[in-house]
């Protein structure tokens, strides 16, 4: 394959996204809960960067019972998208947006009175009825509403006629380490207590939800009458799920791809890349890829890494760069200009999970798929 062929598509860098291996995924977890639990798509953080249109599409199609976004702004956008299913903003929202929130049909998590408060002005002028999740915070120390003051916050929220109380909900900090399950145990009994006392002070929530990945799959106490799967819905499980969850039939979602587009000899004693890192002891060949860390090819994977190429592995030689890495291809025979290159996900009967990058660079499986950026174009794939 020449130049004028391999720029004709543009720069041959892209994030291949599997639709089908996200429905597969979220019918273990509607399996798994049983028909009685409702089943929240996560779809914060462009999807765990999976691109959050076509996931959300494809969850709601699959009969998902809501979204979840991590802001208003990723709420509007599916609604402009055309999603039609609940959304629900785990981080509330911000000063000027309670109308928005009202409007487009995005429900906010509260946590603060004034926050009730914008709302019910909203819903007051518009003659209508907002409706909220309140979260309790019962020992993450993040958002929500501290579960010793449960009570009085219910109370307080009597006073604002246009607000209703839809939900509850809280978040574990550890139900994917087995060794804080009586922590977990702790959180599961105080939000139960702040249940018992918004129902006391005559809030009627629909909602009881608790469980993220790991608690849906190792928790089953705690899944309230609806669960908020993430990570597991892309195929990332191995670094966030905890082994009392056993080994669920889960499929990656993403794979990350690119193309040779140099083959370069190189002899024993020449260095590669910035620092000088990497000095060869044998003579060479070296494949010169285009994506980098600004793909989100992260740089702490510099001589550590490796990616496929013509079904074999070949590792990463000098450090990443911010827009091209080098790849040690002298056992990949024939190897080619133009030839893929798989930097994340299965080709020819191998595979590179996001867990096994994470683990190399020192991270966690869901900062590598958040991680590729948005200069890396989308591709889905689906057959059914």
């Amino acid at each position: 394959m020449n130049e004028a062929m391999l720029a004709a598509g543009g720069r041959p860098t892209w994030a291949e996204i599997d639709l089908d291996a996200l429905a597969a995924n979220f019918r273990q977890v509607r399996a798994r809960v049983g028909a009685g639990v409702k089943v929240m798509g996560v779809v914060k953080a462009d999807a765990y960067g999976h691109g959050a249109a076509e996931c959300a599409r494809r969850l709601e199609a699959e009969g998902a019972d809501w979204l979840g976004v991590a802001t208003p702004e990723e709420g509007f956008a599916l609604r402009r998208a055309g999603l039609s299913r609940p959304v629900l903003c785990f981080g509330g929202f911000w000063d000027g947006q309670a109308e928005g929130c009202l409007a487009l049909g995005v429900t906010p998590v509260v946590y603060r009175l004034d926050m009730a408060s914008a709302l019910d002005a909203a819903a007051r002028a518009a003659g209508r009825t907002a409706d909220v999740h309140v979260k309790v915070d019962t020992g993450m120390g993040r958002l929500g509403v501290r579960h010793d003051y449960a009570a009085e916050f219910a109370g307080r929220l009597r006073g604002f006629g246009h607000v209703r109380v839809a939900g509850l909900l809280t978040h574990f900090a550890a139900a994917d380490e087995p060794g804080r399950d009586c922590f977990t145990g702790d959180q599961l009994k105080r939000f139960r207590d702040a249940v018992a006392a918004f129902r006391a002070r005559g809030h009627q929530p629909e909602y009881e939800h608790m469980a993220n990945s790991a608690a849906t799959f190792a928790h089953p106490e705690a899944w309230g009458n609806m669960v908020r799967p993430g990570g597991v819905l892309y195929g990332l499980w191995r670094d966030v799920l905890p082994p009392q969850a056993g080994e669920p039939a889960l499929r990656p979602v993403m794979s990350l791809r690119t193309r040779v587009t140099l083959l370069k000899a190189v002899h024993a004693g020449e260095t590669l890349g910035y620092g000088c890192t990497y000095e060869a002891a044998r003579e060479m060949l070296v494949a010169t890829v285009p994506a980098g860390y600004a793909d989100g090819y992260v740089r702490a994977l510099s001589n550590r890494g490796r990616v496929i190429v013509r079904g074999q592995f070949a590792p990463v030689v000098g450090r990443v760069s911010m827009d091209l890495t080098l790849l040690d291809v002298t056992d990949v025979e024939g190897v080619r200009v133009g030839d893929r290159v798989t930097l994340l996900g299965a080709d020819s009967g191998r595979v590179l999970p996001a867990e096994d990058l994470a683990r190399t660079a020192g991270t966690l499986s869901y900062e590598i798929t958040c991680g590729v950026s948005a200069r890396v174009p989308r591709r889905y794939v689906s057959a059914e």
